[in-house]
């Protein structure tokens, strides 16, 4: 009788007081009760209407008097006595108590390996706090919304047992914001089960010590024979390469073949070594400067990357550890866009073959924005990665500080998470078997829920934040605890003899091996392949080594032409385009047969649809770039009848051939860094797709700084990584202000250096059609900057006749034709980049100047010397020349090209400069200062030189 009544007693009238104080929280926030609460207020609230149909619409007070109701057909109905109305209040609380260590266990959690803080009052985790005694310790309550153990009825003595063991021993998981409530039983499933302790084989626990002895052993050896040197060690968080050898094996046992991996310094060449199988006698080296030096800057040692293949239960599975610079979290959307490459390659939609890790500092993680960045990119559909594991070294001591208040806003380093709802599990990183059981929960809960799940190892840092620091100067009490502390390996080696899993002298025999393997300069990962190709590897060999050329074959053949015109103007007859739009379409239908000049969006979506159709995939994304921020492309048309993305909408380019490459257009989050930064690792991994990125305006790069300085101009000379990146960046003076006028051109002319990139200014349809197929035609990639235009989107003087298409390539200089200009009295040569061209055409126009030639460079970097030169030496007469733009003489392309045209001048030639004066900002707010300013240059273009002149 008295299980009867506990089985249903929370529904009785005498407790109806708690029960509407549940049901309120669950009208809350339906997570905030637990599981069995929730089921039966969601049957509730499922009333039938009229229509017969559920209805979620329900008033507090017929739920209410449900209560009432249900409380009524109680087999003891309202004559329970008060001993029955106080156990029911009991359970409650029990379930209130339950509910509290899983939200706030974590903060009980045994998780600092050097126990320097104490545990913080929370009574929410006290039996006392919901009026539970000593004398209710052995009574039995339902635990049925639990999975401690398999009887309905457990004491709150074990009840309260089960809660600390399973949420505050070494394992402090933080779940329940999570909304799905399929992934809160799943963690609660796995974590109570099991009470969070792992019950591994003796074999498994050798293989754990013996990870932990390869990352004692290797940084020992190190801090030995190389006394001083910087390494960035990882001594303190040892448990962090059992961490990696069990994610690895358990991810090829999951069906994972590719692992991307992007870390920052700690630890990095001890992953290189015991996670990769980097041979240890190439390491060293590299410390004793006797490696092969072979690019031209090449990098320090923890910034390489490296890859291999290991064999897992699973099969081969391949591991890439990306290079990274000094700015930490960067790496990070590098490693996502790599991973979405590899994804596409293999048409694995959901990352089920393709797994990205990142691996993180904990101030870091808690610092640096582009963290966020990434994580907003998670579940987008053009970024979707299929779940990214994260690893946090906790060292708790940031990077310099001690103190969490000064290293973070936060309780956790991890928080900023919760913004994607990511289950973090914090762990004590002197508990390897913890940190491995915790390891294997966090690729199941990827494989199943395929989201981002993070591991915070809470560790130390042994030596300080590199070997020539002196952390005891800053932190002398956490440093005499760290000096105290035997390592990470001793204390497991010690609890497996105490266990019997290994002799007395079994640790040292295990160092001992390793050290001979150091030695020897042996693999320590076993086993390692070796000349082992997967399917799916890229081969970058046919884009490497290649002399560099500005020429290729980027014509199209009439016919193909006028195909790809037809089938990109070619709408669904039942799909409704919006009448501006289809004004656009059917202007392109025109463009394609040749009766009127082609525009700059018709060039585009013309180079686009060739490339496709000759089987190279193109990429696009950036804020706005489906339609264009300037409403110029169209890529993706809206049915005005319809707005489900899956069937409102129509992409042209995805229907050019019956057999075609992808084309793939995504309007991005509004990010730059971290939107640049993956399709930069995009990129990096497949060299046979144009990955292009569009800034909204090109001012707005300015957000992504780090992944142009880092990767973008100086990732093939440090790593020697080819990469064929374009960057489109709408770059000139229209009068719109400081920040939509310039996409920095001088920076990226800073940069320029050994042929590292491409940065071009093209100021016709043609020629952005050319220079975007030569892109892909070239056999070398090399990252492309475009300052593309605003105001010569829709100038007809731009536009470009069909017959530039069929013929010719990307001109890097243009010198005007039938301008009715005699080159033989030509006295002034103009050289100009970009829009302020046809300016320049119109002012010599009005001044009726005829002995002025006006001279394009539409490619800045490399800089076309042969090309220009031949222009010059056509006008023999010339004695000046000026070079004009838009942008402040200290901005702009004037202080770097300057050295370009003296070096082709001829004797006796004159230089100047024409533009604005020096400004600390990119352009004027005021509409009648540009004006001023616009005219002024134009006059000055055409005036005697003065101020600054070079002589050749």
């Amino acid at each position: 009788m008295m299980q009867q009544y506990r089985s249903n007693s929370y529904l009785f009238g005498g407790n109806a007081p708690y029960v509407e104080e549940m049901y309120e929280a669950y009208l809350d926030n339906p997570g905030s009760v637990p599981d069995n609460w929730r089921a039966y207020f969601d049957a509730l609230q499922h009333v039938p209407a009229a229509d017969g149909t559920d209805s979620r619409d329900v008033a507090h007070a017929p739920v209410v008097e449900s209560f009432a109701q249900r409380a009524k057909a109680n087999a003891f109905g309202n004559k329970a006595s008060g001993a029955d109305l106080a156990i029911a209040r009991k359970q409650v609380h029990v379930q209130s108590l339950i509910a509290a260590y899983r939200f706030l266990g974590s903060r009980w959690a045994d998780l600092d390996p050097l126990k320097r803080t104490e545990r913080p009052k929370i009574p929410e985790l006290e039996p006392a706090f919901y009026d539970l005694s000593e004398s209710d310790m052995d009574i039995p309550f339902s635990a049925s919304n639990t999975y401690f153990s398999k009887a309905e009825n457990m004491s709150l003595r074990e009840i309260v047992q089960a809660l600390r063991e399973t949420y505050c021993g070494s394992i402090g998981a933080e779940y329940m914001h999570c909304t799905d409530p399929g992934e809160k039983r799943w963690w609660q499933e796995k974590l109570e089960a099991s009470r969070s302790k792992p019950a591994f084989t003796a074999e498994k626990k050798k293989h754990i010590l013996d990870r932990l002895t390869a990352a004692e052993g290797l940084e020992r050896y190190l801090h030995t024979k190389y006394v001083g040197q910087k390494r960035f060690s990882l001594e303190g968080g040892d448990s962090f390469i059992a961490s990696m050898d069990e994610l690895i094996q358990s991810a090829g046992e999951k069906g994972v073949q590719e692992i991307v991996i992007g870390m920052a310094h700690r630890g990095r060449l001890n992953v290189l070594v015991n996670t990769l199988g980097k041979m240890p006698k190439d390491l060293f080296a590299e410390f004793d400067h006797t490696a092969k030096e072979d690019l031209p800057s090449g990098d320090v040692k923890y910034h390489q990357g490296f890859s291999s293949d290991v064999t897992t239960p699973g099969g081969p599975v391949h591991l890439s550890l990306s290079f990274n610079p000094s700015h930490l979290e960067i790496v990070n959307p590098v490693v996502e866009g790599s991973v979405k490459a590899r994804m596409d390659r293999r048409g694995d939609a959901v990352g089920a073959q393709v797994l990205p890790v990142l691996v993180h500092g904990d101030a870091a993680f808690a610092g640096q924005g582009v963290v966020m960045e990434t994580l907003a990119l998670a579940q987008t559909r053009g970024y979707y990665t299929g779940g990214t594991v994260h690893i946090v070294i906790n060292n708790q001591i940031g990077f310099t500080t001690s103190d969490p208040r000064d290293s973070r806003s936060t309780l956790y380093c991890t928080d900023v998470v919760k913004m994607i709802e990511a289950p973090v599990l914090h762990v004590n990183g002197d508990d390897p078997e913890a940190v491995v059981l915790c390891t294997q929960w966090a690729m199941e809960y990827r494989q199943q829920f395929k989201k981002d799940v993070v591991l915070d190892i809470i560790c130390f840092r042994k030596l300080g934040h590199n070997e020539q620091d002196t952390p005891s100067l800053t932190q002398p009490l956490m440093y005499k605890k760290i000096g105290q502390h035997p390592g990470t390996r001793k204390l497991y080696g010690d609890k497996l003899v105490a266990q019997g899993t290994l002799p007395a002298d079994g640790p040292d025999a295990m160092f001992k091996a390793y050290r001979a393997a150091m030695d020897e300069g042996r693999h320590t990962v076993d086993p390692v392949l070796t000349n082992f190709k997967g399917k799916y590897a890229v081969d970058w060999s046919p884009f490497l080594n290649k002399k560099w050329t500005d020429s290729a074959d980027t014509a199209l053949p009439v016919g193909e032409f006028k195909r790809l015109a037809e089938r990109i103007t070619t709408i669904p007859s039942n799909f409704k385009v919006h009448p501006l739009v289809e004004k656009v379409i059917a202007d392109r239908a025109a463009m394609g047969r040749g009766e009127v000049n082609v525009d700059w969006g018709m060039g585009e979506h013309m180079a686009f649809a060739s490339l496709v159709a000759s089987g190279y995939p193109v990429r696009l994304s950036g804020e706005d770039c489906g339609r264009g921020t300037f409403v110029h492309r169209h890529a993706v048309l809206h049915d005005q009848n319809r707005e489900k993305w899956d069937i409102g909408t129509y992409v042209p380019l995805e229907n050019v051939a019956d057999s075609q490459a992808p084309f793939v257009v995504i309007d991005s989050i509004l990010s730059e860094e971290a939107v640049l930064g993956f399709e930069y690792g995009y990129a990096s991994a497949d060299p046979n797709t144009l990955v292009i990125w569009e800034a909204q305006f090109g001012d707005f790069v300015n957000g992504a700084q780090v992944v142009i300085d880092q990767f973008i101009a100086s990732g093939e000379v440090k790593w020697g990584r080819a990469n064929g990146l374009t960057l489109m960046l709408p770059h000139g003076y229209e009068g719109q202000g400081p920040e939509h006028s310039s996409a920095r051109l001088e920076r990226f002319m800073q940069l320029a250096a050994d042929n590292n990139m491409q940065v071009v200014q093209p100021t016709t349809a043609s020629q952005i059609f050319h220079v975007l197929r030569r892109q892909m035609v070239r056999q070398f990639r090399k990252p492309l900057v475009i300052m593309t235009p605003k105001s010569l989107l829709r100038n007809k003087d731009a536009t470009s006749p069909l017959s530039d298409f069929t013929k010719g390539e990307f001109r890097t200089v243009i010198t005007e034709q039938d301008a009715g200009i005699d080159a033989a009295k030509v006295k002034r040569i103009v050289a100009c980049s970009g829009k302020v061209y046809y300016d320049l055409v119109k002012a010599r126009a009005e001044k009726k100047n005829t002995d002025t030639a006006i001279i394009r460079v539409e490619q800045l970097y490399p800089f076309p010397h042969k090309a220009f030169a031949a222009e010059i030496k056509k006008f023999a007469n010339a004695t000046d020349i000026v070079w004009c733009q838009d942008e402040p003489q200290n901005q702009g392309a004037w202080f770097f090209v300057q050295h370009y045209v003296h070096e082709n001048m001829t004797d006796g030639q004159r230089l100047g400069y024409a533009g604005r004066p020096a400004s600390a900002s990119p352009a004027v707010g005021y509409s009648h200062l540009h004006q001023e300013q616009q005219k002024a240059l134009l006059d000055q273009a055409f005036a005697k030189l003065k101020g600054f002149i070079l002589t050749k």
